[in-house]
């Protein structure tokens, strides 16, 4: 799995958290996951398209 989970550079330079920050979302490789660089959720990315839905979005990662 690269550094960027498979999506585009370019891509990941524009998404952003959906909550009320709109925060940028930074790739876990180890998670596999987008992650909120403010909130701290983490956002699947399926068949290569990120899921960037609030209720689908798993809490963050505080271990």
């Amino acid at each position: 799995m690269s550094n960027t989970l498979g999506l585009d550079p370019v891509l990941l330079e524009i998404l952003a958290c959906p909550s009320d920050d709109h925060a940028p979302v930074r790739p876990d490789r180890e998670r596999g996951l987008l992650v909120c660089t403010v909130c701290g959720r983490g956002f699947k990315v399926r068949d290569g398209i990120p899921v960037m839905l609030l209720d689908e979005a798993l809490p963050p990662d505080r271990g």
